[in-house]
């Protein structure tokens, strides 16, 4: 899988978005899933996970939340970040999770919608001791028990289209449709022809139709 963005961004990304989490909660005194929910609404989440370096590197933490206010048309007053002298839970929950979404490369909103926030703050214990990639194994765990449909589905159900319907757009069998649905085939190990045709009957990009974790 390609990561979402150069490296080289990385690790000032992951230290960007875990002291935004954590001067958001202890110095703006938002709750964790009340702030993430801005962070998402305002764009920022999007500009973020798709690389623009101007966040990534161009603004610290404390920077990125009066951005994330800003573009959600909050007013707030500047102060001056107070940071922990030992990391919190709340900045290890941005810090491990900007490398989750930069190595699977999904989008925030599709992680927390299977992996609330406050959940993966939870996971700080025992995780924060632990190499990044175990809690990268845990939360692909956690992805996959909280997603309920897969992306053809839901592009389906989108589309309006019933199986049958698909079926007579593409020329893919019902019984296809149905086990890429049910996870009874992986759609990532499709035919090239058939995500082709699933993504001009559906009027979206073959990627969408990936499963990413």
């Amino acid at each position: 899988m390609i990561p979402a963005y150069d490296k080289v961004y990385l690790e000032k990304a992951r230290t960007a978005l875990g002291r935004m989490l954590d001067f958001a909660v202890y110095d703006l005194k938002y709750g964790l899933e009340d702030f993430f929910s801005l962070f998402l609404a305002s764009g920022t989440a999007d500009r973020f996970e798709h690389g623009d370096f101007t966040l990534l590197v161009g603004m610290s933490g404390t920077e990125l939340a009066y951005e994330v206010l800003e573009q959600s048309g909050i007013v707030q007053k500047r102060t001056r970040p107070k940071y922990t002298m030992n990391r919190s839970e709340e900045y290890w929950t941005g810090w491990a999770l900007a490398y989750y979404q930069w190595e699977r490369a999904g989008s925030f909103s599709e992680i927390v919608r299977c992996v609330p926030i406050c959940r993966i703050r939870e996971l700080y214990f025992p995780y924060h001791e632990m190499d990044i990639r175990h809690f990268c194994d845990r939360m692909d765990e956690l992805y996959r028990r909280g997603e309920t449909e897969t992306n053809l589905k839901r592009m389906r159900k989108n589309a309006g289209l019933s199986q049958s319907g698909l079926a007579e757009l593409t020329g893919i069998s019902v019984r296809t449709i149905q086990q890429y649905e049910q996870r009874q085939k992986s759609i990532n190990h499709a035919q090239v022809d058939y995500l082709v045709r699933f993504s001009r009957a559906l009027d979206c990009d073959v990627m969408d139709l990936v499963e990413r974790f």
